[in-house]
């Protein structure tokens, strides 16, 4: 799995005897490396910014260069993300200075019980490349390796943050690929691929037969339409399952929306808002992610059922468009209002197939999610770094949204709560004779108001879902989380999230 990391990754036992094998230390605090904090602490007395930007200096000690990003003070409302954000500064001001083979020193001390899991994650974060960047060209220059050392001499589960960084590494891959090279087809040959290596099974069944599609997906396959005349560019349905070693004790169902790039189609993106639309597929890279830590990790007793609904939204002579009325997979006439809400045509159907699947196969358990970068009123609500979770009746009677954003805050991926209420569900109900459910209105979501809890009752309404509700004979629970603001906008790096937040509430971290 080495071709899934950024770098080769090594611990060091002691600073001091293995130090000439590398060419910078890095550090967030002046204590966590005795054998310089003197030097440090030396600086400090000169430089009044020692403590608030970051420096490089020379260790006549160690004869090594020294990065010296400080994590600084925290506040009442300060979280473990500025160990990653440090970390991330010494990394890039280690690769100005020259260096190819830093060593990032652990925090010793924290509040933050996983300090050093995220120090190491935000480290590695800075030092990927993007792919078409490592595929196109020949000599890059880049870190080699990553040592790593931890002060403290408690054992440090090196294992966990390689694993954790091979499934971002993924979603990072899927996420940051233009609109030619994770094209759908594509997207299913990377996928395949990664698979292939994994230490555990996880199955991939791809649905690209536009027929089946157009009947078993009649959602997807309206956004599918235009895109379907250029063969590199017609959509995938990506069905991937793991099958615990054990009983199952749970069932995870994740739907994510895989959209390579956004026009907006008929509803055309105009007045250069369409720029930056190919991170418009991070839902679906996301749950790449995600199954990628799954297969590594082979939980004992959890079921995972995932499904990446890769599809581009192109505008052309077959696109789809407002005012045309479709059946959804679950038999809901739907009335197109806004062919630029895509992403939630795209999942529906997929959503619908993991209800059927729930409750015809008595799976234990299960919770349904769709992870999406949906709407910009995310995004303008929580703004950059944030995921909303919005639950159903059985998941908000079950506390999911709280104790994710409760875990979100723990591991550095945080969460706002935003509640699905009886307007949502009446905006999206439909107004005439002849059509159920209304997709969307004719504004931006951003110009809409509710315009993120909306899609949520779409999504609910258009699989049937509302008929499995607290009091329902099969209640169902089901979570949309909303990545627009902590997905990763251009020119910033996709994140990865939540990868790490469902992992660490659902598969034990």
């Amino acid at each position: 799995l080495q071709k899934y990391l950024p770098c080769a990754v090594e611990l060091l036992g002691k600073v001091a005897q293995e130090i000439k094998n590398y060419d910078c230390l890095c550090l967030l605090a002046v204590d966590d490396c005795p054998e310089v904090s003197d030097e440090l602490k030396n600086c400090a007395k000169y430089d009044e910014a020692f403590e608030k930007e970051t420096s490089c200096l020379w260790s006549k000690t160690l004869n090594v260069r020294v990065v010296y990003s400080p994590v600084g003070k925290f506040s009442d409302h300060d979280d473990v993300r500025k160990y990653a954000v440090a970390a991330g500064k010494g990394i890039a001001r280690a690769r100005k200075a020259g260096s190819d083979r830093p060593v990032i020193v652990l925090p010793r001390n924290s509040d933050f019980q996983h300090a050093q899991l995220i120090t190491l994650l935000g480290a590695l974060e800075e030092v990927y490349l993007p792919i078409q960047l490592r595929e196109e060209v020949a000599k890059l220059d880049k870190i080699s390796c990553l040592g790593v050392f931890n002060p403290a001499g408690k054992s440090f589960t090196l294992d966990l943050a390689k694993q954790i960084e091979v499934s971002r590494y993924v979603a990072r891959d899927i996420g940051v690929g233009d609109p030619e090279r994770m094209a759908p087809p594509r997207v299913v040959k990377y996928v395949q691929e990664f698979l292939k290596k994994m230490p555990s099974k996880v199955s991939c069944n791809v649905i690209s037969d536009p027929a089946l599609l157009v009947k078993e997906y009649p959602l997807f396959s309206a956004v599918n339409r235009a895109a379907n005349s250029v063969e590199r560019h017609r959509g995938q349905m990506i069905l991937l399952e793991y099958i615990p070693p054990q009983k199952a004790q749970k069932t995870l169902m994740l739907v994510g929306k895989g959209v390579t790039y956004d026009t907006g189609g008929a509803d055309i993106k105009a007045g250069g808002v369409m720029a930056g639309m190919s991170r418009d597929k991070c839902g679906a890279a996301a749950v790449a992610g995600f199954m990628a830590l799954v297969a590594q990790r082979a939980p004992a007793n959890v079921h995972v059922v995932a499904a990446m609904c890769m599809v581009r939204n192109s505008v052309g002579e077959e696109c789809y468009v407002s005012d045309e009325v479709i059946t959804s997979r679950a038999g809901v006439r739907v009335r197109v209002g806004n062919t630029d809400a895509e992403g939630r045509m795209a999942m529906a159907d997929a959503l619908c197939r993991m209800k059927e699947l729930a409750v015809k196969n008595k799976y234990p358990d299960p919770h349904l999610y769709t992870i999406a970068t949906l709407t910009g009123h995310a995004f303008l609500t929580v703004g950059d770094g944030y995921t909303i979770v919005m639950d159903n009746g059985p998941a908000k009677a079950a506390g999911h949204g709280l104790r994710l954003k409760e875990t979100g805050d723990e591991i550095g991926e945080p969460f706002e709560i935003s509640t699905l209420r009886p307007e949502d569900f009446r905006f999206h109900t439909g107004k005439v004779k002849g059509e159920d459910v209304l997709q969307a209105n004719n504004l931006p979501s951003s110009r809409t108001p509710r315009g993120h809890q909306g899609p949520g009752a779409f999504m609910i309404l258009s699989t049937g879902l509302d008929k499995h509700g607290v009091k329902s004979d099969h209640p169902l629970k089901y979570s949309h989380l909303d990545i627009a603001g902590s997905a990763g906008e251009y020119p910033e790096m996709p994140t990865g999230a939540p990868v790490l937040a469902l992992a660490k509430l659902h598969l034990d971290l």
